[in-house]
C-alpha cells in the first residue's frame, strides 16, 4: 500500500513545484521592449576632401518620434547611443560658422517649426552628456515635411555643386538640411 501513494504524492509535488514557477514567472513586470541602433557612416567627397558623418541609426518601431521620443525644444544628440560625429579633411563654414578641419560632434535642437544645428568641439561621448561650453556655433535648418515617413534614422551628406554641399537627416516623416562650404 505504501507504493501506491507514493506515485501520487511526488505528481502532486512535481506539479506544484510546476505551478510555482508559473505563478512567480507570471508575476513578473513585463520588460520594455528594447532595440538596438546600428553604427551607420555617411560620406562625401568634395573639392578632393572627405567628409564623412558616424552615427547610430535607431527606428520608429512604431512610436511618435519627433515631439515623442525625441522631445521638441531640447538639446538632441541626432542618433542614438554616443554623440554623432562630423569629421572633415578640410575647413567647412555652414550658414557663417567656420568650423576648422578635424572631427567634431553634432547635436541639434527640434522644434514644431523649425530646427537648430549645433556643431561641438567634444567628440566621443554619451548621447546624455552634451556640454554647451564646447559649442563652435549654432545654425537654422531648413525643415521639409516628407510623403512617407522614413522607418530608420539617416544622415546625409551631398554634393550641390562646386564646393558646395548639404548635410541632411532624415527621419519619421521630417528631413531637416543645411548647406556647407567647403573651403579651398
Amino acid at each position: 500500500m505504501g507504493k501506491r501513494f507514493f506515485v501520487p504524492i511526488a505528481a502532486v509535488a512535481a506539479a506544484g513545484a510546476l505551478l510555482a514557477v508559473l505563478v512567480i514567472t507570471m508575476r513578473r513586470p513585463a520588460r520594455a521592449q528594447r532595440w538596438t541602433s546600428p553604427e551607420a557612416t555617411a560620406s562625401v567627397t568634395i573639392d578632393g576632401k572627405k567628409i564623412s558623418v558616424d552615427y547610430y541609426a535607431p527606428s520608429m518601431h512604431a512610436r511618435k518620434i519627433f515631439g515623442g521620443l525625441v522631445p521638441f525644444n531640447e538639446v538632441w544628440c541626432t542618433g542614438a547611443n554616443y554623440a554623432t560625429a562630423i569629421t572633415s579633411e578640410a575647413d567647412l563654414d555652414f550658414g557663417g560658422v567656420k568650423v576648422p578641419k578635424g572631427r567634431f560632434s553634432i547635436w541639434t535642437i527640434p522644434t514644431p517649426q523649425d530646427w537648430t544645428l549645433i556643431l561641438n568641439k567634444q567628440t566621443g561621448q554619451s548621447h546624455l552628456y552634451y556640454d554647451e561650453s564646447r559649442d563652435i556655433g549654432r545654425i537654422k535648418m531648413n525643415v521639409k515635411t516628407l510623403l512617407r515617413p522614413v522607418e530608420t534614422f539617416r544622415i546625409e551628406v551631398r554634393p550641390s555643386g562646386g564646393n558646395n554641399g548639404v548635410l541632411a537627416l532624415i527621419w519619421e516623416q521630417t528631413e531637416v538640411s543645411i548647406p556647407f562650404t567647403v573651403s579651398k
